[in-house]
């Protein structure tokens, strides 16, 4: 039986999940602080979304990266699953200041490859122990794998 203290430290959990996204997002948005300007200078491939999309798409994935991480550890998932976790966050975080910052768009896109596959080993961890903390992951990565192809077109037509 669960008792009361236990039941209401489960979802206080929730927040260290929600604060590590909200640093990755926060970094992300201030090394984005003239990525419209930037976005819109570039030559774009046919399939590039508008630069209005961005923020309410990149704020629904993070919500379910941050639960994704949570249902997992409520779970009882492995150390090395949470590992994964935090160095997707980390090269996540590091893509924004790459592209928009830098304007090392070859190196975001290394960076992106490598997020990508660091996304689908955490969703393999994730499965082992919690196939819904996985499958919170897969919009995250299909957008992901989408802003990599862009990232890709914009190397060769830049």
């Amino acid at each position: 039986m669960t008792t009361t203290a236990g039941r209401l430290r489960a979802p206080l959990a929730l927040l260290p999940f929600l604060a590590a996204v909200a640093v990755a997002a926060v970094v992300g948005g201030l090394a984005a602080s003239n990525a419209r300007s930037v976005y819109s200078g570039l030559d774009l491939p046919p399939f590039a979304p508008p630069a209005w999309l961005f923020g309410p798409v990149w704020t629904v994935l993070y919500l379910g990266i941050a639960v994704s991480g949570w249902l997992y550890w409520k779970s009882g998932g492995e150390l090395r699953g949470l590992v994964w976790y935090a160095a997707q966050l980390v090269l996540n975080a590091a893509w924004t200041p790459l592209f928009f910052a830098a304007g090392a768009y070859g190196l975001a896109l290394a960076d992106i490859l490598v997020l990508d596959v660091a996304i689908v080993v955490t969703a393999l961890y994730f499965r082992r122990s919690s196939r819904v903390s996985a499958a919170l992951l897969l919009p995250y990565l299909g957008w992901t794998l989408y802003a990599t192809a862009l990232n890709v077109a914009i190397v060769v037509l830049n």
